[in-house]
């Protein structure tokens, strides 16, 4: 009897140990053209399923930094103001926004990405 109760005292502090340990996630990387990997930590990101076009927003607020999922390819946007983006994501057609109000704009070539190394 002695042995089980050990025993359970084992299996409960295994639990224990368990619930007071944070989950560990794991960051994802990306490649993103012109830049490199890229960890998508810092940002928030959404899969968009309504367009031929964009499949996926990936947005810094803090750093006005944005990648995007065009067709398979990451590409980055610098400078881009947290109203570009909330109206991106509305848009009517996601693919027309971006032709119009994002290509050819927000260049890293102008406005540097921040360096996310540590």
């Amino acid at each position: 009897m002695r042995q089980l109760t050990r025993r359970r005292a084992a299996w409960l502090a295994g639990v224990a140990t368990l619930v007071a340990t944070p989950w560990v996630t794991h960051a994802e990387t990306v490649f993103v053209k012109y830049r490199g990997s890229l960890d998508l930590q810092p940002f928030e990101c959404e899969w968009i399923t309504r367009s031929s076009l964009v499949t996926r927003l990936c947005y810094d607020h803090d750093q006005q930094y944005l990648v995007v999922n065009l067709n398979g390819t990451y590409y980055h946007y610098c400078a881009i103001p947290p109203r570009v983006v909330d109206a991106w994501r509305s848009a009517e057609s996601m693919g027309r926004f971006f032709n119009q109000q994002v290509k050819g704009r927000f260049d890293c070539r102008v406005s540097p990405p921040p360096d996310y190394q540590g």
